[in-house]
């Protein structure tokens, strides 16, 4: 190794005593120590040294910088010094120091070897510079920029809160909304509704009353003293005591119950709920503690700090947020505290409008269903009804329909649509119904019941408009073999019913005229003979009506359809139509097909109609006949040539929905290539019960019949339950 040059030598004397007092005077702290082979002694330190460190140079000088090393606080740091040492490299690195009295300091350090003139390191020179200030700047600026991104992080739960809410039919909106605030914002949360008692709550239950006040808990401590309401936050333990009950010799916790004080509004909160405190055993707070030490028995999950937030309704609070802080004294969990009150306002409000919104559901369901028309079976016709109100608007609109035994020989037809999706729509429909079914049976000829329909309507000011069509079919003389069905009709601002024959379709457009209620003038009649094998279509404008069409270019598409129809019967017509225009209808729905029945021809005919079938039926017992009637027909249509046994099992889920289910029966059939399957739908969600029967007990045999023609079973809907059947093909005879 070649020999470096004495810098130092070249100096003037005078100029190296200057060097040496300046570095003994800086303002930096510095220190030379002995050659590694010697164990490093210290053999000078400056004054900066002793003013920062609190040593001085005696007890220091000669000794070993062990010493030194003691005063580190971080044993990785005194590590990384000895590496530095045993490769001989210089080493700078923050470290924080404890001084002679203890008190620590936050220094950068340099460290570097001095070699001689052959390269040898004969000494080490350290130099350190406080920086403490410095350091509590970055901490600060470190702790400022984690409590920044602590509560953006608060916001964004908040954010994805409020889309969580958005979809409030997923099953599972509360409990998603607990996952995405655990480990972010709290370490565990819950909700609980108070629907007739405090719940465990992962979903919404849309049921439930919007408003509904919950069962109210016991409560231990009647004469307990409240804090001020408006209150941020309550110590639900308060002084926790215990009195003898004079009465039983119990002890008696006395313990407010400020978790009941929440759900009743007394207070604002949020409160603070000790899971070690004695609450009574009936109370809230007992109730919550008791669940909640039940989910939190996972071991380490025990929480500090439980808080109770109010999850406030439009009347009153609907509920409980509880949530585990993980720090609740500093300022982020008190910024966390008040973003889950924000929170919690945001699910009362999705609660609030999610049941009210399924009350008025309900309310306008049940009033649409009780207003379904009663259908009438007609011997010598073959009838099927549709209706479909709009999903996006609640299931009630002010379409409706009829089909009404005017008379031993006519039948009327009546198809409307009021104005509107709405409760109000379906009030309107009921009262031109009603209007509408006492002119036709006092005078049966449509022009003169809508001139009476109009003069009543303008007198009762309903407050919506309304189109409708009227038709009476007059049945053919018996003792005439030429005489044959004839409809007369009259239209009020209503489309066109269609006569479907042979492939051709002609509008019955005649008579028509303005809505109901704006007839100043006679209403005509019209009138069209029909022979067997002739189908009438009634309808509503939502089987054709699309916002990106016109009017006229849906009735060309439903005359376009109707003309390809091959079913031969009613129901069969009905549901090719509703395949080929009502896929995704924009309105309401309601279709009415009457069809008078070709026996010599239809048993010819090869029909390519959708195999499937569906009616809506009143649950009375007229209901059962009608129901084997449509399965008969349908078998027929479908080529279908034993339908004893499907007849039966109609039969008996008919009568089983009629006898024990709730509101109207829906009853679809299906031929699935190997059989016929049959499914009723009713309102009640309770399962059917195959019995044994008894001797002295009227009935129970019905679902043992059905299991023995046919495999069945059954599954919860949104409104009830829909039981199916699926019917085991006829043996064949020895014969066959």
């Amino acid at each position: 190794m070649g020999r470096s040059p004495d810098l130092g030598a070249a100096l003037p004397e005078h100029v190296r005593q200057m060097c040496a007092d300046a570095i003994a005077s800086a303002g930096i702290a510095m220190f030379v120590t002995g050659p590694r082979a010697q164990e490093m002694p210290i053999v000078w330190v400056n004054r900066a040294f002793e003013r920062q460190t609190g040593f001085t140079s005696q007890d220091v000088v000669g000794r070993s910088p062990h010493v030194l090393e003691s005063l580190l606080t971080d044993p990785v740091d005194a590590q990384q010094l000895r590496s530095a040492i045993t490769e001989e490299r210089e080493i700078t690195q923050t470290l924080r120091l404890a001084r002679r009295d203890g008190s620590l300091v936050w220094c950068q350090l340099s460290f570097a070897p001095v070699p001689d003139a052959d390269g040898e390191v004969t000494h080490w020179v350290g130099a350190q510079i406080d920086v403490s200030e410095l350091h509590g700047r970055y901490a600060a600026q470190v702790a400022s920029l984690d409590v920044e991104r602590r509560e953006r992080a608060l916001l964004d739960v908040v954010t994805q809160s409020s889309d969580l809410l958005v979809d409030l039919e997923q099953p599972f909106v509360l409990r998603d909304i607990t996952e995405l605030v655990t480990g972010v914002v709290v370490d565990w949360a819950g909700f609980y509704l108070n629907d007739d008692g405090l719940r465990y709550a992962e979903g919404i239950d849309a049921s439930s009353p919007p408003t509904g006040r919950g069962r109210r808990h016991g409560r231990f401590s009647p004469g307990m003293v409240l804090p001020a309401p408006g209150s941020h936050e309550t110590d639900a333990l308060g002084d926790a005591a215990r009195a003898d009950d004079s009465s039983s010799g119990v002890p008696r916790p006395d313990v407010p119950d400020r978790v009941q004080d929440l759900l009743d509004g007394r207070i604002a909160g949020p409160v603070r709920l000790d899971l070690a405190a004695p609450y009574g055993q009936w109370s809230a707070s007992g109730w919550l503690q008791r669940d909640i030490e039940h989910r939190l028995e996972v071991p380490g999950t025990t929480p500090t700090s439980l808080r109770v937030i109010a999850v406030p309704g439009r009347r009153c609070v609907l509920g409980l947020l509880v949530v585990a802080l993980p720090d609740p004294t500093n300022a982020v969990g008190e910024s966390a505290l008040e973003l889950l009150e924000v929170v919690a306002r945001r699910v009362g409000a999705a609660v609030d409008n999610v049941r009210l919104y399924a009350r008025e559901h309900r309310l306008a369901e049940t009033l649409q269903r009780a207003m379904l028309p009663e259908q009438a079976d007609v011997v010598g016709l073959d009838v099927w009804t549709y209706y479909a109100p709009n999903s996006e608007h609640a299931q009630v609109g002010g379409d409706w329909y009829d089909v009404l035994q005017i008379a031993p020989d006519v039948v009327g037809l009546v198809i409307g649509d009021v104005v509107g999706h709405d409760v109000e729509a379906a009030a309107a429909m009921g009262q031109l119904r009603s209007v509408v079914r006492s002119y036709a049976f006092e005078l049966t000829t449509p022009g003169p019941v809508l001139e009476r329909v109009d003069q009543l309507v303008q007198g009762m000011r309903i407050p919506r408009s309304a189109s409708l069509v009227y038709g009476a079919l007059i049945r053919p003389d018996a003792d005439d073999p030429d005489d044959a069905w004839r409809i007369e009709y009259s239209r009020a601002g209503h489309l066109p019913p269609l006569l479907l024959r042979d492939g051709t379709v002609t509008q019955l457009d005649e008579a028509g005229g303005p809505l109901v209620g704006f007839g100043g003038r006679s209403r005509a009649t019209g009138s069209a003979a029909l022979r067997p094998g002739d189908t009438l279509v009634l309808y509503t404008d939502g089987l054709i009506e699309r916002r990106d069409r016109a009017l006229r270019v849906g009735l060309d598409a439903l005359v376009a359809a109707s003309s390809a129809v091959s079913a031969v019967d009613a129901a069969g017509v009905g549901e090719e139509l509703l395949s080929r225009l009502a896929d995704a209808p924009e309105d309401d729905v309601a279709l009415v097909v009457v069809r008078i029945p070709d026996p010599v021809r239809d048993a010819d005919v090869v029909a390519l109609s959708p195999r499937s079938r569906r009616w809506l039926l009143p649950s009375e017992p007229a209901s059962i006949g009608r129901a084997r009637h449509a399965v008969v027909r349908t078998c027929q249509a479908w080529g279908v040539k034993d339908a004893a046994n499907a007849e039966l099992v109609v039969s008996e889920l008919v009568a089983n929905g009629v006898l024990h289910g709730w509101g109207h029966l829906a009853l679809r059939l299906f031929d699935t290539g190997d059989g016929i399957r049959v499914e009723v739908e009713d309102a009640n969600p309770a399962p059917p019960m195959p019995t044994d029967g008894h001797a002295n007990r009227m009935g129970g045999f019905g679902m043992q019949i059905v299991e023995r023609l046919a495999d069945w079973g059954w599954r919860p809907t949104g409104t009830g339950k829909l039981v199916w059947a699926k019917v085991r093909p006829a043996p064949r005879s020895s014969e066959d």
